[in-house]
Parts: C-alpha cells; structure tokens; sequence
C-alpha cells in the first residue's frame, strides 16, 4: 500500500478557499491518487470542459486516458476546475468560479488547467491531468511551483477529451516530483517507459538557451532565476549556446496560435453566427469563437501556413542542440486583481507547434516567495530522456516545497 495523506480529508479542508475540484467520486483504493481536469471524460461525473452550457452532461463512460488510469489500479478523485472552454491562462471561470493559487492569496492558479496545478501544489493528490494548447500544463505548473510535462504529439490519447484545438490540443500530467510525473507517463503514454528514470549527466551536454527574452516583456524575477539556472547547468559542465526558436515571432507566432484556437474551439462547440450560440457561454468566450468563425479563408489559412512553417523548421534545431532550455512564463503568478499579461504563452506555444515535448521544473523560490520555473524541450519522441533531465535539475535545484499553510494538516 502506498504511504500517503488522507487527501478526501485535505480536499474537504482546504478546497473551499483554493476551489480546485468541482467535483468529486466516492473512490477508494491502493494505487495513485489522481485529479482530472474538467475537459477529459469521467464516467458519471459532469464533462463542463469549465462551460455552463455542459453542467448538465453526464459522461457515460471514460476518456481513454482515464481508463488506462484505471487499469492500473489508479484511483480518480474527481474533476477540477479550468479555464472556460481551456482558453484563457487564469482559470477564472465565470460558472464555477476561481481557482487561487496555494502560494498567495488572491492570486491566479494560472490555466487553463488551474485546478489542476493547485490541487497538485496544496497536495490534495498525487498526479493531475491537465490539457495543453499553447502552455495550459507548463504555466500553471510553473506559477504553482509544481512539476508539469506536455508529452510528444499522439503518445497520450485525446479520445473522450473536449478539444480546444485539434491542432495543438495535448494531455499531459502534472506532479509533485519528477519520478512521479514519469510514473504518469509510464501509465498514460503508449510509449514504452522503462523501470528505472534515466538521469542526464550534464557534462558535455549541448543546450541551447533561449536567448530572446528581451523581445518580451519579462520579469526582473524571471529574468534573474532564468540567469542562475544557466550558470548552475554550466557549472555543472553542460556547453550552453545562445538560441532562438526558427520562423517564431512572439506577437505573429502568438496570434496565428490563438486564431487555430478561436476557429477549432468555435468547431467544437457549432459556433459560426450570434444566433448558433446556446445559453451557458460567456460573453468574453462567445466572442472569441465568433472571431475566430469570421475570420477570411486566407486569414485562416495564413495562420496555419505559419505553425506549419514552425513545426517543419524546428525538425534542424536538433542537429545543433541535445536540449532547449528557457523560462517556463515571462512572469510568475499574479494577483486577480492586475491586468492579464497578453504574453504568458510566449516561450510554451513552440513546443506545440512544434509536436516537441517540454517540462517545466520549478528552480526556486523568489524573494516574494513564489515560485519560479524554467522550461526544458527535446526533440520528438524524447519524453523518456527529457524527463531524465528533469530529473537531474529536479536535484540540483530541490524538490518544489508545499506552500507552509498546506503542509501541516494531514
């Protein structure tokens, strides 16, 4: 029997003021303690995919995920809340409300899979399922101070999954420590993991670091955590090269991404004019939709024609570098109350369009106390030594600690 807290208790303890879970199963049992975003199938419990339109649907049976969760003995919690539709980086959600980070009061979880990262970073489970588009695994993980892997394109299922984007849409898993996200993977991948997590000996490592922070509009916190990070991986002999993603432009590569969102998101939900709209979609998401609907057939396809352009090029990054390494976010969490940064997704939404996996591996704490993060990416169907690298940061920089008011009450 695995050794852990009681999480039904802290889930019923703590979750009135993080609001994570919407909704929970009366499960019991012996293996790994999972949460599931509320986007991925769960039989007998409400598919919202975080819209008020959905409250009412009951799925019949399990995503397929869920199901290979099941099959190996893997307990579900129950659903937690996101981002209306997955599509916004806050998880303030009209219908069920904010989700808060467990680092700060008042401050945003990140999204879209929010829920997900605070249920994880308060320890009210083992491993969470989240979805990512453009960064919705990574950037929660990374203001919550939690581990978070978006794996290869196609190696986890998106069957019995509410997509966002046909195109970009990932399920990845997020976790306290690296050995357990790797544990995730073993189970939810179709990929073949071994027993043991490989480590990564830095020495001689070729890595490229991201060197284009200045084009965006990034914090002096993140910016000096990303430096430390570097000068630590280079200490411990890995070759840094100064790197930029080819044929990526922050605001062109940001917009064509949100564009593929807003007209496959407007797809999924039979959005094309205001009056297809039904009742339980908020005003800020149905405009969205309809943009995306509206939007030229050469508008469109220019969109397309540029994550496709990222994604073939990406394929020669590989002959220089061994890795990619950069901030996860320009900034780490931020309070409801300011304004949404347009940019959170500028160093995440490569990976996807690029079908590279990428993790993001808390680095420490800054001197407000919340969690910093840096991103690692490797080449295609190299989750398995990706996450061997993780690993080998995970002990040079330390485990992420639970935040002091989650850590004492079983």
């Amino acid at each position: 029997m695995i050794n852990r807290p009681d999480y039904r208790s802290r889930i019923s303890h703590f979750n009135g003021t993080l609001n994570a879970f919407v909704d929970q199963t009366n499960e019991n049992g012996d293996g790994l303690a999972w949460t599931v975003k509320s986007n991925i199938a769960v039989r007998n419990l409400p598919l919202t995919a975080g819209c008020a339109a959905y409250k009412n649907s009951i799925s019949v049976q399990d995503s397929e995920v869920v199901s290979r969760i099941r099959q190996t003995g893997g307990i579900i919690l129950g659903t937690v809340n996101m981002h209306e539709g997955a599509l916004g980086a806050t998880t303030d959600n009209p219908e069920f409300g904010r989700t808060f980070n467990p680092w700060k009061k008042g401050y945003t979880a990140g999204g879209s899979s929010g829920g997900s990262a605070s249920a994880v970073a308060a320890g009210l489970c083992d491993i969470a399922l989240g979805t990512d588009t453009m960064g919705s695994v990574r950037i929660p993980s990374a203001y919550c101070g939690v581990q978070g892997h978006k794996p290869t394109y196609g190696i986890v299922p998106t069957s019995g999954v509410v997509p966002l984007s046909t195109t970009l849409d990932y399920v990845g898993p997020m976790a306290r420590d690296v050995d357990t996200l790797w544990k995730a993977m073993s189970i939810i991948s179709s990929k073949k993991f071994d027993m043991e997590l490989p480590l990564t000996n830095l020495k001689g490592l070729k890595i490229g670091v991201w060197s284009g922070t200045s084009e965006t509009d990034i914090s002096e916190a993140v910016i000096r955590g990303f430096k430390d990070v570097c000068k630590r991986i280079q200490e411990e002999g890995a070759i840094i090269f100064d790197f930029n993603p080819p044929d990526y432009e922050y605001s062109k590569s940001r917009r064509a991404g949100l564009l593929v969102s807003e007209i496959e998101a407007a797809k999924t939900h039979g959005v094309s004019t205001e009056e297809d709209i039904p009742d339980g979609f908020s005003k800020e998401f149905m405009e969205m939709m309809l943009w995306g609907s509206r939007q030229s057939v050469e508008k469109k396809a220019e969109a397309y024609k540029h994550i496709e352009v990222i994604r073939h090029s990406a394929k020669r990054v590989w002959c220089d570098f061994d890795f990619v390494i950069s901030p996860t976010a320009p900034q780490q969490a931020f309070s409801f109350d300011d304004n949404v940064p347009s940019n959170q997704a500028d160093f995440t939404a490569w990976a996807n369009f690029a079908n590279l996996p990428a993790t993001s591996i808390y680095s420490g704490l800054s001197a407000v106390n919340l969690p910093l993060a840096v991103q690692i990416l490797g080449p295609t169907d190299q989750d398995a030594n990706l996450l061997g690298l993780a690993m080998t940061l995970e002990r040079l920089f330390g485990k992420p600690p639970m935040p002091m008011k989650y850590s004492f009450v079983n």
